[in-house]
């Protein structure tokens, strides 16, 4: 897969991601484990979530830096566009779906289900496109590589520890659990494993996308352009 492919693919993913996430938060059960300090700091300040999760992730990334040194790569400075992006990506997304706004549990299941589909299939994406890692996962790499520890299970200590500190904020900031539900703890153990199953049940994308360039034109000129900016439109009118 050549580079031009790769970091198109890679947009897609962020833009699905972004939408997968905006998702789970719209269900009302909580948001995934990374994205719910910035939820919580967004319902309690006048900033919005994008705004925070590009704060926070710049935080990570100053954190890699301090943890690796010397052995930070110039390359892994990416992460900072591509914060921006996800952040603009996902306050665009939660305009879109200004819509979805489930009363019932059984909906807002519903809800939460399908957004942890379309959040794994963005990461999904995004490990197929191989560019660059979105902060979170670069701080949990930072830690492995510096003090040898196993990748899974940092990864999954990182994610309590972000659930944790978003429930303590929640009881400071409203003294009561705000943004921080059973549905941080589905997403954290299913998106995983539906960006697993994925790459094994989609393992056939990779050659498609080696062998078929006029493919990803087509997705590139039609789909997501005619997709995303009609959304941008629609969003720009409402600052208006």
């Amino acid at each position: 897969m050549n580079k031009l492919k790769r970091y198109i693919l890679f947009l897609i993913g962020l833009f699905v991601n972004a939408l997968g996430v905006s998702l789970v938060t719209k269900a009302s059960l909580g948001t995934s484990p990374i994205s719910s300090i910035p939820y919580v700091l967004s319902l309690n300040f006048p900033f919005t979530l994008g705004n925070f999760t590009i704060v926070f992730s710049i935080l990570l990334i100053v954190l890699q830096i301090l943890i690796l040194r010397k052995n930070f790569k110039l390359e892994n400075i990416l992460q900072i566009p591509v914060s921006i992006a996800f952040g603009y990506f996902i306050d665009l997304t939660m305009y879109m779906l200004f819509w979805i706004n489930p009363q019932s549990y059984f909906v807002k299941m519903i809800a939460l289900l399908a957004g942890c589909l379309v959040l794994g299939f963005g990461v999904y994406l995004e490990v197929l496109a191989d560019v660059v890692m979105l902060p979170g996962e670069s701080f949990v790499r930072a830690i492995v590589l510096t003090w040898e520890t196993n990748f899974g299970t940092t990864k999954i200590c990182f994610d309590v520890s972000m659930a944790v500190i978003a429930a303590v904020l929640s009881f400071v900031f409203t003294r009561r659990l705000n943004g921080v539900r059973e549905g941080t703890v589905i997403a954290a153990l299913l998106v995983g494993y539906i960006a697993r199953a994925l790459g094994k049940k989609l393992a056939f994308v990779k050659k498609r996308v080696d062998i078929a360039p006029e493919y990803w034109s087509f997705i590139w000129k039609r789909g997501i352009l005619v997709f995303v900016f009609s959304g941008v439109h629609e969003f720009s009118k409402s600052l208006w």
